[in-house]
């Protein structure tokens, strides 16, 4: 496997990206590391990596989605997109992930990435807009990964997604495939899909589309058609890790999941101060789902809001002393009351924290007594160092 994804990275990718993939994702984000484990220890929060909703605006509607597309969009300034990144490089913040919506809609979208070349950003995109125009511009600025959302092939992706979905995207994986692009594939598993998502035939057709790596998500039943018939069930989130380190060994690609550490246990990466997500109004959150804050990035410098945030820092605690898991899913009501009890604003659009309380609890990745450790030295290695959280998974 590892001599096989060698030689996929040397011929398949642009080595100019694949450089500066190299410096600005990997090697910077290791130093952001080293900041966030000192102040961690000092009991500030510091996320090393930033999620930026750009905006509500998207050209899709899926089932499940938690953003509110309906009436006038939303969407961050450029100005407040400049303030955000210019308070994480302060902070040695220079990963960003994009999200919306729709992010490639988004106004500014490439003079924002030409402006910060000495940072590295991870689109989130539904694919539509991956045409070849957009494959160019993104082999011209280098650093940009994009992050396809697929979930499933044509039939059970088109249930989700919409009809004629997979075909487009499809169409725009092999413009990135073109171009030599670093890009990812992002699936939602869902009780639904599951033995197709987590099958060999569903990793080797990516590795056909020319995608490097493959990011898991298990499905989280909000927003307002929050379609609970698609959770999975405790028993194939088990199985789900288990195949997971059967497929690591046999396939040329990184297979990502934020869920499990080396050791097998669970993690929330919101819960460890990983990460915050910026809402397209500016709301400084603690996950995308959660569509809640006390602050906005109009507060003034965003780090020093953050880490004087009650109720970011009393998330964690929330959360921790409940699960290492998901507590959207297996403490809906308990959430609810904590974001009554907090006073915070719901940027959702809706009642969001009515659809949390009518919720029912259900299991997530926490599974105390069933943890799998990983049984294959470089996933062990990579969990520790070069994942998503670069070393607070090891």
């Amino acid at each position: 496997m590892l001599l096989k994804l060698a030689r996929r990275t040397a011929t398949e990718i642009s080595p100019r990206l694949l450089a500066k993939a190299g410096y600005l994702w990997i090697f910077k984000a290791m130093r952001t590391m080293r900041v966030y484990r000192r102040r961690a220890k000092r009991g500030e929060l510091s996320p090393p990596f930033l999620m930026l909703a750009l905006t509500n605006a998207c050209t899709l509607r899926c089932r499940g989605c938690w953003i509110d597309t309906g009436g006038s969009p939303s969407s961050l300034s450029a100005e407040q997109v400049d303030a955000i990144i210019a308070s994480g490089r302060r902070n040695k913040t220079y990963y960003y992930t994009l999200l919306g919506g729709e992010p490639l809609i988004y106004p500014g979208l490439w003079d924002l990435l030409a402006r910060h070349g000495n940072c590295y950003f991870q689109i989130i995109t539904n694919g539509i807009s991956l045409d070849k125009a957009a494959a160019a511009r993104i082999r011209k600025l280098g650093n940009v990964t994009p992050l396809v959302s697929i979930d499933g092939m044509e039939e059970q992706n088109d249930a989700r997604r919409g009809p004629g979905v997979f075909q487009q995207v499809d169409r725009g994986l092999r413009n990135l495939q073109q171009e030599k692009i670093l890009y990812g594939i992002a699936t939602t598993v869902t009780g639904a899909n599951f033995d197709e998502v987590m099958s060999d035939e569903y990793v080797q057709h990516f590795i056909d589309r020319g995608a490097m790596y493959l990011w898991y998500y298990i499905f989280r039943p909000v927003g307002a058609d929050p379609a609970p018939e698609l959770c999975v069930p405790a028993e194939q989130v088990t199985e789900m890790r288990r195949r997971l380190m059967q497929l690591r060994r046999k396939h040329p690609i990184i297979l990502i999941d934020t869920y499990w550490t080396a050791e097998g246990q669970a993690v929330c990466p919101a819960a460890l101060g990983l990460s915050c997500h910026i809402g397209p109004r500016g709301s400084i959150e603690p996950c995308p789902p959660l569509s809640f804050a006390r602050e906005t990035v109009d507060d003034g410098d965003l780090y020093e809001t953050i880490r004087g945030s009650e109720f970011l820092t009393g998330f964690q605690k929330f959360v921790t002393e409940r699960t290492r898991g998901c507590v959207i899913l297996e403490h809906p009501q308990a959430l609810a009351e904590y974001i009554r009890s907090q006073s915070a604003v719901d940027y959702s659009g809706r009642d969001a924290v009515a659809e949390i309380d009518a919720g029912t609890s259900r299991n997530s990745h926490h599974l105390p007594g069933e943890e799998i450790p990983e049984d294959y030295w470089v996933y062990r290695f990579l969990k520790k160092r070069l994942f998503f959280g670069m070393g607070a998974y090891g």
